[in-house]
């Protein structure tokens, strides 16, 4: 089995561990543009061929399903791309967990990019979703950057400038970014003063592992295990910045 995950930078590193940790056989395939990251001041006509190019270099490699693993690239290219490439290759998109967050109600918090909050892609996820839950939507401008280039400092800052407007007594959090998935703890620490004791916060790596082999055409065909990184479409390693990350670290030894 091959799985091929894209994203603009590491943000895929999260789903990758995930799948790694379901099917430790499973081959997978990283395609990225760390390059243009991030994609989220881009036009959507700009996303749709940014993520166009990292979906096609990443099928020519013939897997059995591709996760794009950006939620910006979901909300913008999603469509696009199962359109061009679907029924032969399943195409997973990333979806922020608003609905099980939601679901009991409560004060629910959505940290994401600039780009998408507010944006009417989120706020139909809300108004679809949302439910009785008092919901608020925190941007965190340079967070997914800071993350993409290993900056701890920056990092730090922008944590800290998102908890700070994150409402008290918080029950739970959706992390609306790929990229925020990776300091998951971080971001933990720093509302954990303010929000409920009870905390709960949600990725989106889980599931969309989970949907991935969902849709394979063939579970039980194995693979060697082997993970192959493009960017932009050229055979690469992981970035530094991925060992800074427990799910970069999981996959580090991997390397085809």
């Amino acid at each position: 089995m091959k799985i091929a995950l894209m994203d603009s930078g590491i943000g895929l590193l999260a789903a990758a561990a995930a799948l790694r940790k379901l099917r430790p056989d499973a081959d997978l395939v990283l395609s990225s543009d760390p390059a243009s990251m991030p994609w989220g001041p881009h036009t959507p006509e700009e996303i749709i061929e940014l993520a166009r190019g990292c979906a096609l270099a990443a099928a020519a490699l013939e897997p059995d399903a591709l996760v794009i693993a950006c939620n910006t690239a979901s909300v913008h290219a999603l469509a696009a791309l199962r359109a061009e490439l679907e029924p032969g290759l399943p195409v997973i998109g990333t979806v922020p967990a608003i609905k099980p967050a939601a679901a009991q109600g409560g004060r629910v918090a959505i940290w994401a990019t600039p780009a998408t909050t507010g944006s009417a892609y989120q706020r139909g996820l809300i108004r679809e979703f949302g439910g009785t839950a008092d919901v608020t939507e925190v941007a965190c401008p340079g967070l997914a950057d800071a993350v993409e280039h290993g900056d701890d400092d920056a990092i730090t800052a922008a944590i800290a400038d998102a908890a700070a407007r994150t409402p008290a007594g918080t029950d739970e959090l959706v992390l609306g970014c790929t990229h925020y998935e990776l300091v998951e703890e971080r971001i933990r620490a720093a509302v954990a003063p303010t929000a409920s004791p009870a905390l709960v916060l949600h990725g989106s790596a889980d599931a969309v592992a989970a949907q991935a082999l969902r849709r394979v055409s063939d579970p039980t065909r194995t693979g060697g295990g082997t993970l192959t990184v493009l960017h932009a479409g050229v055979p690469a390693a992981l970035p530094p910045a991925a060992a800074l990350y427990p799910q970069g670290n999981a996959l580090a030894t991997l390397i085809a």
